[in-house]
Parts: structure tokens; C-alpha cells; sequence
């Protein structure tokens, strides 16, 4: 019985716009106390401690997200750029759009990346984490 009700609030959710699911998010983390987001490890972040990519067995805590394609959908990846980064601004994040290869997000723990990759990829564009 449990299993339904997770279907039919996964189908639910995937009908939900980028900003409607921000709006959700937001209110599970008011209603909760608790934050989407993992925090950043600032021992891995200092001087002299190895990188995750040069230490085996870890898993990596600094990401890159990058834009590799804009996709169809121009206006919803803007807007999602924005709101990644409510610093940019309209042309800065059009032109973010329509260039592939673009660094969204740089240096970011896997939450914010991860984050960052869902609400490009609603928006219809194509995501690369590294």
C-alpha cells in the first residue's frame, strides 16, 4: 500500500515546474528543519589534503557542474540558470545557454551540484557533473 502512495507522489512531482519544485523543496525544508543540501567538508577543501580524484576509496566532495547543451527549451534553461545563480543576469545567463562547454557551477559539494543538474535537466537541457 505504501508503495502506491510513493508512485502516485513521484507522479505528481514529475508534473511540477522547476520553480513549483523549488517552492516544494523550500517548504518540505521549512516543515522539516532540514536542509537538501549536504555541508561542505571544509578538512578536504584545505591545503596538503589530497583531492577525491587522487585519493582511492573516496568519494569525490568538490563538483563542476557544466551546460553541454542548451536544448530547445531556451527560456526555462534561462530561467533555471538564474536561479542557480540569482547573480546573473538576463543576457549573462542567455548567453550561458548557448554555449556549450559553459561552467555553471564550480567547486560546489555534490548536493548543490546535483541540485543544479535537476533543475537544468527539467528545463530540457543536457548536464554534465565532473
Amino acid at each position: 500500500m505504501a508503495a502506491d502512495k510513493v508512485k502516485k507522489l513521484i507522479e505528481e512531482i514529475e508534473k511540477l515546474t522547476v520553480l513549483e519544485l523549488s517552492d516544494l523543496v523550500n517548504a518540505l525544508q521549512d516543515k522539516f528543519g532540514v536542509v537538501a543540501a549536504a555541508p561542505v567538508d571544509a578538512t578536504a577543501a584545505s591545503a596538503g589534503t589530497p583531492s577525491a580524484a587522487e585519493t582511492p576509496g573516496e568519494e569525490q566532495s568538490s563538483f563542476t557542474v557544466i551546460l553541454k547543451d542548451g536544448g530547445t527549451n531556451k527560456i526555462a534553461v534561462i530561467k533555471a540558470l538564474r536561479e542557480i545563480n540569482p547573480n546573473l543576469g538576463l543576457k549573462e545567463a542567455k548567453d550561458l545557454s548557448e554555449k556549450p562547454g559553459s561552467v555553471i557551477a564550480e567547486n560546489v559539494n555534490k548536493g548543490t551540484a546535483e541540485e543544479a543538474k535537476a533543475k537544468l535537466t527539467t528545463a530540457g537541457a543536457t548536464v554534465e557533473l565532473k
